[in-house]
């Protein structure tokens, strides 16, 4: 019998796990959200799509070197404090963005939004994991149920808001996050902060720890890719709003499914280390087409979408990497992950602009091709960390399975006993 039929579902949760995650799937939107609006911001707001490409840059690069100091925030104002910070900061930050008056205002504004989405990402992740049911495993799945989720309705609200006006995206995920904000105060009860407060210095001495470091640097390249791809295809499609929401729509539903499924099925039968080679190998692939028939609008959009499915697996698998073969404390790795991979999505469009505006728009994507592949090949230097990692994953499965069906057998031999006590006492 398989460990998965026994084990408690994913999706089976607590209120406050279920508002935690809720905000997940809001904040997410602000990855993609801005997608659809790409080409009309540069339009209305006479920006270059280098400068439009710094919605991205501003937002990532801010989130990452907040993460450095998320956990000793959240060590000393307890998790949910935290929590409501952020969310606080993204309800206003967004709102600003809608009143901004141009592309440097924006710009300025997506960047506090990435302050708030640090405090609140990297705090999320880690009281999800601490009040979900279902374990380690089920609170990875359901985080990355809320990014799958989040991607993907993302371009599809900015396509719809972003159809009337460019300002109507920012407007409604200040509005969604808002209603987040209200959940996770009624339902998150308040966190106890730790003994110990955490230390500034934890993130980046974290990364002395080489399986730590090598996997996040996985994930900077890999995040190099994706968020050239997700930054400059736009401009390559030359379609509306809304039809731009649609198509990254598409490509979010697939990231959704492949990161809950898809993953779980894959690493189960090949393992995660075979799994990833193959996914980023893909994603290299999709690439190099898009960087070479980006002149062909129903090839990108084609790549674009299928894109999604390796885009998916990849966000569970190297988050799970990450998380199970760090020697340190799980916020800790989270926080070292978060601000080495954002890092790499926020310098990503920024440069493809750059190298689209300097030489023409092939390269930003061959080079994205080529980076994604060195991070297969880095990948395979803890191919073994990995296995590991996989084998005592199985065996904690097997005795949560063996854990469940021992119960009921000493259920019915106390009820055995018992009616046999009841006989012997009949009889006397």
């Amino acid at each position: 019998m398989s460990s998965h039929g026994t084990s408690a579902s994913p999706f089976r949760q607590p209120k406050a796990v279920w508002a935690v995650a809720f905000a997940c799937v809001i904040s997410f939107m602000g990855i993609g959200l801005v997608d659809p609006i790409l080409p009309a911001l540069a339009t209305q707001l006479h920006a270059s799509h280098t400068q439009v490409e710094l919605l991205f840059t501003s937002y990532l690069v801010v989130t990452a070197v907040a993460m450095l100091v998320t956990g000793w925030v959240s060590s000393r104002i307890g998790a949910k404090r935290t929590l409501v910070i952020g969310l606080a900061l993204i309800v206003v930050f967004a709102a600003a963005a809608a009143l901004a008056g141009g592309i440097g205002g924006i710009v300025g504004f997506r960047a506090g939004w990435g302050l708030g989405n640090a405090l609140f990402i990297a705090t999320s992740l880690a009281v999800i994991v601490g009040s979900a049911s279902g374990g380690f495993g089920g609170a990875i799945v359901l985080y990355e149920t809320a990014l799958g989720v989040g991607i993907a309705s993302g371009p599809l609200l900015g396509g719809l808001l972003g159809n009337i006006s460019w300002r109507g995206p920012f407007f409604g995920v200040s509005a969604l996050m808002l209603i987040a904000l209200v959940a996770t105060v009624v339902f998150v009860d308040k966190t106890p902060r730790p003994a110990e407060p955490s230390r500034l210095s934890e993130p980046l001495t974290a990364l002395r720890h080489r399986s730590l470091r090598t996997t996040s640097l996985v994930g900077l390249l890999y995040n190099w890719g994706f968020f050239t791809l997700l930054g400059y295809a736009p401009f390559l499609m030359n379609l509306s709003a809304l039809r731009l929401g649609a198509v990254f729509f598409a490509w979010g539903v697939l990231v959704a499914l492949f990161a809950v499924f898809g993953a779980t099925w894959l690493k189960d039968r090949f393992g995660t280390a075979r799994t990833l080679y193959g996914s980023l190998i893909c994603v290299a692939v999709i690439l190099a087409v898009i960087g070479t028939f980006s002149g062909s609008v129903p090839t990108v959009i084609v790549a674009v979408v299928l894109s999604g499915a390796f885009v998916g697996l990849n966000n569970t698998l190297v988050t799970t990497a990450v998380m199970s073969i760090s020697p340190v404390p799980r916020n800790v790795a989270s926080a070292t992950y978060g601000f080495v991979r954002f890092i790499g999505g926020g310098l990503a469009p920024f440069v493809a602009g750059l190298l689209a505006e300097g030489l023409n728009v092939h390269v930003p994507f061959w080079i994205a091709a080529v980076v994604v592949l060195a991070g297969a090949l880095l990948l395979s230097t803890v191919h073994r960390a990995l296995e590991d990692a996989d084998e005592n994953a199985a065996a904690e499965d097997a005795a949560a399975e063996e854990a469940v069906t021992r119960v009921p057998a000493v259920e019915e031999e106390a009820i055995l006993a018992e009616q046999a006590l009841g006989r012997e006492g009949g009889r006397r």
